[in-house]
């Protein structure tokens, strides 16, 4: 039973940085490329950034490009996005997720296999 549990989501004030991780289990971690998602309230759920399953390529959205950084530890089968300069438009739930054939076309979500619940992530002004 493949399971992806993100944490580290919570309050923070604008400027301020939040680290996610997402724990995988239940598949081979290495095997999968790892993207973040995330879904504000009314919205649509946005690509925000995603790693190949070396880590060696990294994809990130234009809006989050410069203010995220997406890393993954393989032997440890987590995945991280640290975001820093945080603005209250990156209010929303964050979700990770894993496909095993997204290749470069990482921003699409219908192509991962798994998804987590999610995490809030509140940025306050």
């Amino acid at each position: 039973q493949v399971q992806l549990v993100e944490s580290g989501g919570g309050l923070a004030q604008a400027g301020g940085s939040l680290r996610l991780s997402c724990a995988a289990s239940g598949l081979t971690f290495s095997r999968y490329t790892m993207g973040w998602f995330r879904q504000a309230p009314g919205k649509e759920r946005e690509f925000a950034a995603a790693i190949r399953e070396s880590g060696g390529l990294t994809y990130y959205a234009d809006s989050m490009k410069g203010r995220v950084t997406i890393s993954r530890d393989n032997a440890k089968n987590t995945v991280y996005l640290q975001m820093n300069s945080l603005k209250p438009e990156d209010t929303a739930v964050y979700y990770c997720a894993a496909g095993a054939s997204v290749y470069s076309r990482s921003y699409r979500p219908n192509l991962y296999d798994y998804w987590g619940q999610g995490t809030q992530v509140t940025v306050s002004s």
